[in-house]
């Protein structure tokens, strides 16, 4: 099975498009300091799911998931920031 077709990793690439979408609107100050990791911590998601992918060893592959599950965590903390620093707002 190729990664473009697991639904966790499509959904990983329409979170991190919707998120720059939103960092790309806010002030400088914002976008410098929350803004960045926030893009950083979500497109990391993504980026370990490829890496461990393709991998040999089942080991690795697994590695690179507990990656990813941190970075999504990570980006839990950067939007709980953002939303508590006001440059974003709940979706209703």
């Amino acid at each position: 099975m190729n990664l473009q077709y697991l639904r966790i990793y499509q959904y990983t690439n329409v979170i991190t498009d919707i998120i720059w979408d939103e960092v790309i609107k806010w002030n400088y100050i914002a976008q410098d300091t929350v803004g960045k990791q926030l893009i950083r911590s979500a497109d990391s998601i993504g980026a370990n799911m490829a890496e461990g992918y393709r991998r040999f060893h089942y080991k690795e592959n697994k590695n690179f998931l507990y990656y990813s599950r941190e970075s999504a965590h990570e980006t839990k903390c950067w939007l709980n920031k953002a939303y508590k620093r006001k440059p974003i707002t709940p979706i209703s």
